[in-house]
């Protein structure tokens, strides 16, 4: 028996219970109608006339029914005569590649075929101005040769930064469409001035160049849309910081004030740019965000298929499995932290067999007396919280909480023969 598993082979993992946590499901059924409905105002018709190029700056976000938004709007534009066209805006996701870009669309299911339009994918930019503290701002290449461009993204708190305006629009039209060295530039001064920078790379941008008009979605704590606007380009400043604060509102969250132990199951640039999301887990990847609980250890067992290796953000974990670390590549995460400038989320943490050792290491340096009672919470990601799954120490308080219900019996975690939580394919291998 090696060092490790002689120091966490006596710490015990708690009986867990199942809790369903309720957040305002608020939705819009049907998304394209609604949406149709916005488009045909007659302030965004005016905008188009036939024969315009335009192209429609799409991210690497996995927004709710993003492919149905995306082909709604190519069809409102086809149906004016314009001739559209889809930019990947997401700056250096994707492996800051052009290739990788469109596969990060082709993931979310934004493809030629699934919108009926022409994606231009490419990492070329072009200058366009500076801010007064000598920024430059880019755009990306076809976006700035197009006679009009259009943004799709959802508005949502950020993971680094607080302003008025946080992810969302201005973003998209700052640093999406900025690619890799718009991105660049925007992180060059750290996040501490982004809530500076990010309108007014935007603001520069929509003066410049022919922004037509934003489709913002707010999503609820369900991931479905919530509220979708429809706005004019000199509006959007002004309108977003409205529905920031409808989206702060609408954020999920973890209703407890401190753990001792967070397990997530899951990270990826699909569920977050941060693979997860610090609204959520209190990890901040910098000092000036914050939120959300005081959590003392945190443990991250695996990524999304869809994050292709990105496991940007580990890092703001103190516990991760070989099996993450093996599916890590190191060139995509690497591209993250030295284009934001925040290298912390890229570090590799402990990282141990399997997924039983890596909690028993967290609860073994938890700073508690009795492991018995360690205060644990296992979420599937940051995305999905509706349903959770809590140690008995922390039972009392969920049955005093107006959103959680225990809906289970405690029960042992079950682990397969290799260490790792037990899955339904697993169920006829040796349980240790």
């Amino acid at each position: 028996m090696g060092i490790l598993q002689d120091l966490l082979k006596d710490i015990p993992i708690p009986k867990m219970a199942k809790v369903q946590v309720a957040f305002d499901d608020t939705k819009i059924h049907d998304v394209q109608h609604v949406l149709t409905e916005k488009l045909n105002q007659e302030n965004i018709k005016r905008r188009i006339t036939p024969g315009m190029e335009i192209a429609i700056a799409v991210g690497s976000r996995g927004l709710d029914q993003i492919v149905e938004m995306t082909a709604t709007t190519v069809q409102f534009l086809k149906g004016l005569g314009a001739n559209p066209f889809i930019v990947p805006s997401m700056g250096s996701h994707g492996g800051a590649t052009a290739e990788g870009q469109q596969e990060v669309l082709r993931h979310l299911g934004i493809t030629e075929e699934s919108v009926q339009c022409e994606i231009r994918s490419s990492m070329e930019v072009v200058e366009i101005g500076r801010l007064s503290n000598g920024l430059p701002v880019f755009v990306d290449k076809h976006a700035s040769k197009a006679d009009g461009i259009i943004v799709v993204n959802r508005i949502k708190p950020h993971t680094a930064f607080r302003g008025p305006v946080e992810s969302g629009l201005m973003k998209m039209i700052s640093i999406g469409l900025g690619k890799q060295k718009g991105a660049e530039a925007c992180h060059q001064l750290g996040f501490k001035y982004m809530a500076e920078n990010v309108p007014a790379m935007a603001k520069v941008i929509m003066q410049e160049l022919p922004v037509l008009f934003g489709i913002a979605s707010i999503e609820n704590s369900f991931d479905k849309v919530a509220v979708i606007e429809v706005l004019p380009s000199e509006h959007i400043e002004d309108k977003e910081t409205n529905l920031q604060i409808i989206a702060k509102q609408l954020l999920p969250k973890l209703y407890f004030d401190e753990l001792d132990v967070l397990v997530i199951d899951e990270i990826g640039k699909n569920i977050s740019g941060d693979g997860m999301d610090p609204n959520v887990t209190g990890r901040y990847p910098t000092p000036y965000a914050h939120g959300g609980p005081a959590v003392n250890k945190m443990v991250v067992l695996d990524l999304t298929p869809q994050t292709e290796g990105n496991a940007n953000g580990v890092g703001t974990a103190d516990f991760t499995t070989q099996r993450l670390v093996d599916k890590a590549n190191l060139e995509f995460m690497y591209a993250n932290g030295l284009t934001s400038t925040v290298v912390a989320p890229t570090k590799i943490p402990t990282t141990l067999p399997n997924d039983r050792q890596a909690i028993q290491a967290a609860i073994k340096t938890s700073n508690i007396l009795d492991f018995t009672q360690v205060k644990m919470v296992r979420i599937k990601n940051t995305l999905e919280l509706s349903e959770i799954e809590v140690s008995e120490a922390l039972l009392n308080h969920i049955h005093s909480h107006p959103h959680m219900q225990q809906s289970s019996e405690l029960y042992s975690i079950s682990f397969n023969k290799e260490g790792n939580f037990l899955r339904v394919e697993d169920r006829n291998e040796t349980i240790i």
